[in-house]
C-alpha cells in the first residue's frame, strides 16, 4: 500500500486516525496541523463524542507514538509539507480548505500523486471526481482521477437511499432537509459571523443553514433533480435526513422498505447502509459506523409523494468512509 498522510488533524482527521488504527486500515506516514503537537494528542486521546481511544498516546517534538506505531507531525502553519520529502503519496485533505482546484493542487505541487478530499467540491471543475463507497467507487481511475472529492457526511447518507429509490423506482424530483448537529463553523456565543445565521449560539438556537450535498450529487448524477436544505440543531453529533420524493414507479411503503431491506445486506451497500426496525431517537446513532441507516417506521406515502427518513453520524459515519476509501485508494495507485 502506497503512503498516506492526514492533512487537518480537527474532529474529522481526529476520527479518520482512530477509525484506521481500530480496523488495521493503514497506519498514515505522516500528520499535518497548524497547533501544538500535545495538544493535538490529547485531544485524540479523550474525546467529547467518542470518550477514551483504548490504546497509548505519547508525543514529542516530532511525532506521535499511538500503540507503538511512529508518526511523524510536521507542523504547517508556515504552508503545505513537502510531501515528496516525506514519500508520501495520498493526502487526506481534513482541513476543510481544498474545496477548489487550488486548494488541493497545492498538495500535488509538494509532490503528492493523489489527494482525497473530505469535503464537497466547489464545483465539477475542482476536482477530478466525486467518488463514494456503496454508490460509484469503482468508477476510480489512477490515470485521470489525482483529486478526488467525498462530498460531504450528507452527500452521503443522502446517496445511499437515492440509489436504492432510483434503481428500484426511478426518481421524478424531490427534496430534502437535514436535521444535523452543530459543527466548528458556527459560534459558541452571539457573535458576528461570516454567515449571519452562524451569529447566533449553536449550542442554543436551531439554526437554517444551506447544504452543499445536492450540488455534489448532482455530481455523481447529472439528471438528479433533488434540492435540499439543513437546520442545525444544539446535539454534539448524529443527523437525521428527510428525502421527499416523486417516484416514476408506483410504490407502497412496504415496497420501499423491502428495498431498504434487501439493499442492505446486499454485497455492494453491506456496511454503508443499515436499517432500524425499532423506534429511536438520535442516541441510538451515535458512533454508529453506517453512512445511512433508514428509519423504516418513519417512511410515509401521500399520493405520489413518498417520504424516507436516515440517520446519519455526521462525524463517525463520514469518517468510517473516508477511511475506507483512503485505504481503497492507496491500494490502486
Amino acid at each position: 500500500m502506497k503512503k498516506i498522510a492526514i492533512y487537518g488533524f480537527g474532529r474529522i482527521g481526529r476520527q479518520l486516525l482512530r477509525i484506521a488504527l481500530d480496523r488495521d486500515l493503514f497506519v498514515p506516514q505522516a500528520i499535518a496541523d497548524v497547533k501544538a503537537v500535545k495538544t493535538l494528542g490529547a485531544l485524540f486521546s479523550v474525546d467529547t463524542n467518542y470518550g477514551r481511544w483504548p490504546g497509548t498516546v505519547d508525543t514529542s517534538a516530532t511525532g506521535f507514538l499511538l500503540n507503538g506505531n511512529e508518526i511523524a507531525y510536521v507542523d504547517s502553519s508556515n504552508g503545505i509539507p513537502d510531501w515528496n520529502k516525506l514519500g508520501v503519496d495520498l493526502v487526506v485533505d481534513c482541513s476543510g480548505r481544498a474545496t477548489k482546484r487550488a486548494g488541493a493542487q497545492a498538495h500535488l505541487d509538494q509532490g503528492a500523486k493523489y489527494v482525497l478530499v473530505s469535503a464537497p467540491s466547489k464545483s465539477l471543475e475542482d476536482c477530478d471526481a466525486v467518488l463514494l463507497k456503496g454508490i460509484n467507487l469503482e468508477q476510480f481511475d489512477p490515470a485521470s482521477h489525482h483529486i478526488i472529492s467525498m462530498g460531504s457526511c450528507t452527500t452521503n447518507a443522502l446517496a445511499v437511499p437515492i440509489r436504492v429509490i432510483k434503481e428500484a423506482f426511478g426518481i421524478e424530483y424531490g427534496l430534502f432537509s437535514t436535521v444535523h448537529s452543530y459543527t466548528n463553523s458556527q459560534s459558541l456565543t452571539d457573535q458576528p459571523m461570516a454567515d449571519i445565521r452562524d451569529s447566533w449560539a449553536a449550542a442554543e438556537n436551531i439554526i437554517p443553514s444551506s447544504s452543499g450535498a445536492a450540488k455534489a450529487l448532482q455530481f455523481i448524477w447529472s439528471d438528479l433533480r433533488v434540492t435540499g436544505k439543513a437546520y442545525r440543531v444544539p446535539t454534539r453529533t448524529g443527523s437525521i435526513a428527510e428525502l421527499n420524493l416523486i417516484t416514476t414507479k408506483s410504490c407502497t411503503v412496504a415496497d420501499v422498505n423491502e428495498a431498504f431491506r434487501k439493499a442492505a445486506t446486499g454485497p455492494e451497500l453491506k456496511g454503508v447502509l443499515d436499517v432500524l426496525e425499532d423506534q429511536w431517537t438520535s442516541a441510538r446513532i451515535v458512533a454508529d459506523p453506517h453512512s445511512s441507516i433508514i428509519d423504516l417506521n418513519l417512511t410515509a406515502k401521500q399520493g405520489d409523494l413518498l417520504s424516507v427518513a436516515t440517520w446519519y453520524d455526521n462525524e463517525w459515519g463520514f469518517s468510517n468512509r473516508l477511511a475506507e476509501v483512503a485505504q481503497y485508494l492507496a491500494a490502486r495507485i
